[in-house]
């Protein structure tokens, strides 16, 4: 799978609406076939920041996500809410699902 990470930093008077403003490219990415997961959290250190975690199946579905629309429209409409250009980490990962922690394993009754 393609495993993405990025952070984007939002202006401090669009942070608090940042869920709706990235509303409509966040619904449209989770309902591509080839996306496993697209989720975002805020930063508990800086509520400006916004962290995106998403998965890909692989690179063609990573390639059809970039060139999709609503990928299109995200370039020309999310940038005018941010502070700064976001920054990525991207690998190719050799699995396709979240594996355990073991290290913080729950016991099983």
């Amino acid at each position: 799978m393609i495993f993405i990470t990025a952070k984007f930093r939002v202006l401090p008077e669009h942070a608090d609406d940042w869920p709706r403003i990235s509303a409509e490219f966040t619904r449209a990415t989770r309902a591509e076939p080839g996306c496993l997961w697209f989720d975002w959290s805020r930063s508990l250190d800086d509520p400006n920041e916004y962290v995106l975690v998403e998965a890909f199946r692989d690179g063609d579905a990573g390639a059809a996500h970039v060139q999709s629309d609503h990928f299109e429209t995200a370039r020309r409409t999310l940038p005018r809410h941010l502070a700064e250009t976001p920054r990525i980490v991207n690998f190719t990962v050799p699995q396709d699902d979240w594996s355990e922690l073991g290290e913080m394993a729950v016991p099983k009754d």
